[in-house]
């Protein structure tokens, strides 16, 4: 699901930067809530381990598309929801800097639809309620399928928006993506209940270590055999390919196209070695965004 420059123009690309930003700016001031110096390790090992599970695709029978675990959702439930937007927030950016995986200018957008609506909708307002019924199971799945569906309408309102989809295809789009999206909510959300209720009686500190363990070999071993079929996005896309106009002109998509050219050296390396490193600066980040939401926590206690 992730948009690149070619299919968001300036003029949406800045006000969803905003929303994005302002998302963070609130995330930040909330997180101290969810935080504490035991959760340190736990939340870098999570973090590491959604941004390996993005680089595992798996083909959906029958379409010729492939997907892949957003992770938001699994975040937001084990690390609540503003840690969880910080941490979507670190990943998606390392992921267009380093390699391109999204626009730069996209960037607002992919926040958005990947962690805005998942973290403070599909989390709030669909796996909250269920959960306080005792069906953590039933809430994390339905969840999971929210959040994507919503997402997926994003995108789709986005290039519509941007003047990227022609106006006789935007309701074909928003249908392709709707439906290519289901199955992958559907799975994602079967795979992060597993994972919760495995995980929810363990030691943090076991958990963490067994989360980097997982991390390494999703990313040094499994995504060698991740599927290459399009992702529900570019199938989407494909299937309306006469249809799309391209937003590549003006200076800012040249300027962030420059920038985006310059900072993804990853996308060129053999992909086992990109993939470490990858991980390696994500648990750098948070780390160094860790450090910045127990230190706000701890200057606001000493005031009192």
């Amino acid at each position: 699901m992730h948009l690149g420059n070619g299919i968001i123009c300036p003029m949406t690309a800045i006000p969803m930067f905003a929303l994005a930003a302002a998302g963070g700016y609130y995330a930040f001031k909330k997180a101290k809530s969810e935080f504490s110096k035991e959760k340190f390790f736990y939340t870098i090992a999570l973090t590491c381990l959604v941004f390996a599970l993005q680089m595992i695709n798996f083909a959906i029978p029958q379409t010729g598309s492939s997907g892949h675990i957003i992770g938001t959702l699994l975040l937001s439930i084990l690390l609540g929801p503003y840690v969880a937007f910080l941490s979507i927030c670190v990943i998606l950016t390392v992921q267009a800097i380093f390699f391109a995986d999204g626009g730069i200018l996209a960037l607002g957008s992919n926040v958005f639809n990947m962690g805005v609506l998942a973290c403070f909708v599909a989390y709030p307002f669909i796996y909250k309620p269920l959960k306080n019924i005792n069906k953590p199971f039933l809430a994390t799945v339905l969840a999971c399928i929210v959040a994507l569906q919503l997402g997926s309408l994003a995108a789709v309102f986005e290039g519509a928006v941007s003047g990227a989809i022609a106006l006789n295809k935007i309701f074909e789009f928003a249908a392709l993506m709707q439906v290519i999206h289901l199955p992958i909510g559907l799975i994602e959300g079967i795979f992060s209940a597993v994972l919760v209720s495995v995980v929810k009686n363990l030691n943090h500190k076991k958990v963490a270590s067994i989360f980097v363990l997982m991390s390494l070999v999703l990313a040094g071993i499994v995504s060698q055999y991740a599927s290459q079929k399009p992702d529900g996005l570019e199938w989407s896309l494909l299937n309306i390919q006469n249809s799309i106009i391209p937003q590549i002109q003006g200076k800012i998509y040249l300027f962030s196209e420059a920038i985006q050219n310059k900072t993804s050296i990853l996308a060129n390396f053999e992909s086992i070695s990109a993939n470490i490193a990858g991980l390696l600066i994500v648990s750098v980040v948070m780390f160094l965004l860790c450090l910045c939401v127990d230190f706000k926590k701890e200057a606001k206690l000493n005031a009192r």
